[in-house]
């Protein structure tokens, strides 16, 4: 089994030892040669890759970390993993902030503020993209960058061997897992929707992994861990049990708007919270001591990434013995109907040999084909500003997001994203 090259774009995120810890940990699974971390923050990269060099060299795990400034560090990558923030924690605070002034929620990857993002990003990673494809047409690019649906899109509409990566689900598979007491590779999730905009329909509780069915169990999850689920998503209980399913933690934006934009009022920013956190980690990571990913990350976010992309990996690479069934963020084609075939959704899909093919769904009720379709709307109107630019786009996007909708909150909001961000946008 050859070992791989990886390349790591946004390598000196505080993100970063959660994925060299689960490389390491399941070497196995995913045989690594080379980690090149590309970044061009150099104080903090050379931070990073220090503490990545001792978790592998703790862990016994052979493989070479190296360093690149530019995007010429995914030379000869088998795989690139996109997990960059355009602006940093400065422009995620102003996306979570200047929307409340409107009275829409401040969130960095949906509504007014996803869009800014989106807007910041997708040039940026289509550069990136492009930059892959010259080095090594064959390399696959995992795009973690948020928002992930907005971004998959634009990378397979541009014909780029892409498919992005959430945490949600596999979250989700952890969680059900502790509650049931299994081991998660026996969940199989009835996950669907868009990214960020998903609900876990059905839970399977299978013999074997490799097994193909097995006992329907989200009924019981919900009566008896209900009250600690509708917790963790933050949600009534009530609401989950007249739905019936288990939506995301981001549905709240949705189903509870209003009560979500006076919490952020009155508490801040989450960008404020995680500021805080990433000083705090980089004061741990520049401790020549630390050979292992600490506590706190966890507080930062992006639990099981680690294990969710070495899975992807592995399945696209070829390498351990996955069962290649992914939640992934994919081309719709014709699995959901009700969208157009270039729409990216998030569901569970057969990954092997180095095919991403999404499973078939049964229908969609109403009630979430409704939403789905509607914010897939959106994200193609955020897809088209982000690459063609013009406020008239930008107003367009906004206008179609039922967290906006309205002509003058959309007028308001459309002015102070191109205020806010005119320093990424080239044509404003």
């Amino acid at each position: 089994m050859p070992a791989l090259k990886l390349a790591i774009v946004g390598g000196g995120s505080t993100y970063t030892p959660e994925l060299i810890d689960g490389f390491a940990r399941l070497r196995d699974t995913l045989p690594v040669r080379e980690l090149v971390l590309v970044d061009p923050a150099a104080d903090r990269l050379e931070l990073i890759a220090g503490l990545a060099r001792r978790i592998l060299a703790r862990q016994g795990h052979p493989a070479r970390i190296t360093t690149a400034a530019s995007v010429s560090g995914v030379e000869d990558a088998d795989a690139v993993l996109l997990q960059l923030r355009v602006g940093g924690q400065a422009a995620r605070n102003e996306d979570e902030t200047w929307p409340l002034d409107c009275g829409c929620v401040g969130q960095e990857t949906t509504g007014a503020g996803g869009l800014a993002k989106a807007l910041r990003t997708v040039p940026v990673v289509l550069d990136i993209a492009e930059a892959v494809r010259r080095a090594n047409p064959d390399a696959w690019i995992i795009d973690f960058t948020n928002p992930v649906g907005i971004v998959t899109r634009a990378l397979l509409n541009a014909g780029h061997r892409a498919v992005g990566l959430c945490n949600v689900a596999i979250g989700f598979q952890r969680k059900f897992a502790r509650h049931l007491g299994v081991e998660p590779e026996l969940i199989r999730l009835d996950h669907l929707g868009l990214n960020h905009l998903t609900w876990e329909r059905g839970v399977t509780l299978l013999d074997r992994p490799d097994a193909t069915d097995g006992q329907e169990v989200l009924p019981k999850l919900l009566a008896d861990f209900g009250a600690e689920i509708a917790e963790d998503i933050r949600l009534p209980l009530s609401l989950v049990q007249h739905l019936g399913v288990v939506p995301s933690y981001y549905l709240r934006y949705f189903y509870q708007h209003d009560v979500v934009v006076d919490e952020l009022r009155a508490k801040g920013s989450r960008a404020a919270e995680v500021a805080a956190i990433e000083r705090r980690l980089l004061d741990l990571y520049a401790d020549p001591r630390l050979d292992s990913k600490p506590e706190l990350l966890e507080k930062r976010g992006g639990a099981y990434y680690s294990e969710a992309a070495v899975q992807l990996l592995a399945a696209l690479l070829g390498t351990g013995s996955s069962t290649g069934i992914q939640v992934v963020n994919t081309r719709n084609d014709d699995i959901l109907p009700f969208l157009p075939e270039d729409a990216v959704i998030e569901v569970p899909a057969r990954v092997e040999g180095g095919v991403v093919q999404p499973l078939p769904q049964r229908p969609v009720e109403p009630l979430f084909e409704g939403l789905i379709a509607h914010v897939s709307a959106y994200e193609e109107l955020a897809l088209r500003a982000a690459v063609d630019g013009s406020r008239d786009r930008v107003f367009d996007a906004l206008l179609a997001h039922p967290l906006v909708g309205q002509f003058d909150r959309a007028e308001q909001l459309t002015d102070r994203l191109i205020a806010h961000n005119r320093a990424y946008l080239s044509w404003a």
